[in-house]
């Protein structure tokens, strides 16, 4: 975990080996809107926009990524990929694919789980948003399908971060949900079930041929790190959103 400024931003470890890629997801920590929603990056939670902007505004800057150069996907809970070259939104998919230098690639969460997928042999990237749905439909399974089929990329050889999410801690679910899953990626305590959200994605991605040693998982829960984290489980429509960003670096080092 980095600290820049007065932000907080979650990094992840292996990716941060490789100079041709940067990576940096937001924490609640270090905004101007007012609590609950702190950091918040979303226009769509009822925040006021000029705080949503300056933001951003502080959130891009911390990374050195520039807002008008990102792709930005409008989530629907499916397994849609889409594979970009160009900034802009994005309708209906969950996840973006590129091979372009200098495009940042962003998903939007609050509980929800942020998956990246990087090539670095074949130079492919992929962002993620896998919530339950989305996970269940293999939403991170079809990403690689795409990274493969449509640039070439090797699953062997990719290198994955399961972000903070919705730990198997705190996510209790229905049956209904439950039964959309292996029995070994849900918890039953007491007459209560929990999903491992995170397991559910890393199943999927060691069975499309990635290496379990090239999967780096946080540890972190959304729901019961407060200090740190927006939850729409836990604060509702109060709840502000994170985001997580990739980018393959035009110039490495620079």
């Amino acid at each position: 975990m980095a600290e820049m400024s007065n932000l907080r931003l979650i990094t992840s470890e292996k990716l941060s080996r490789d100079p041709s890629i940067r990576f940096a997801m937001s924490t609640r920590i270090g905004g101007v809107s007012p609590e609950p929603l702190g950091l918040n990056l979303s226009y769509r939670v009822g925040d006021d926009p000029a705080n949503v902007a300056e933001n951003r505004n502080r959130f891009f800057r911390s990374i050195n990524f520039l807002e008008s150069e990102s792709a930005i996907p409008h989530q629907c809970h499916s397994s849609n990929i889409q594979r970009v070259s160009q900034p802009g939104e994005y309708e209906a998919c969950d996840g973006l694919v590129t091979q372009a230098k200098g495009l940042t690639l962003i998903v939007t969460v609050a509980d929800c789980l942020p998956v990246m997928l990087y090539d670095p042999a074949k130079s492919v990237l992929a962002l993620v948003h896998a919530g339950w749905r989305g996970t269940a439909q293999g939403i991170a399974a079809e990403a690689v399908d795409v990274m493969v089929k449509q640039c070439g990329a090797i699953s062997s050889g990719m290198i994955a971060f399961l972000g903070p999410s919705a730990g198997v801690c705190c996510y209790e679910v229905g049956r209904e949900v439950a039964e959309a899953f292996s029995l070994d990626e849900v918890e039953q305590r007491d007459d209560r079930l929990y999903l491992n959200l995170k397991k559910a994605n890393c199943d999927q991605l060691i069975s499309t041929g990635l290496s379990k040693e090239n999967i780096e998982i946080s540890p972190f829960c959304t729901i019961c790190t407060p200090q740190l984290f927006h939850s729409h489980r836990r604060e509702r429509n109060q709840s502000g959103r994170m985001m997580a960003a990739a980018c393959l670096v035009n110039h490495p080092g620079s």
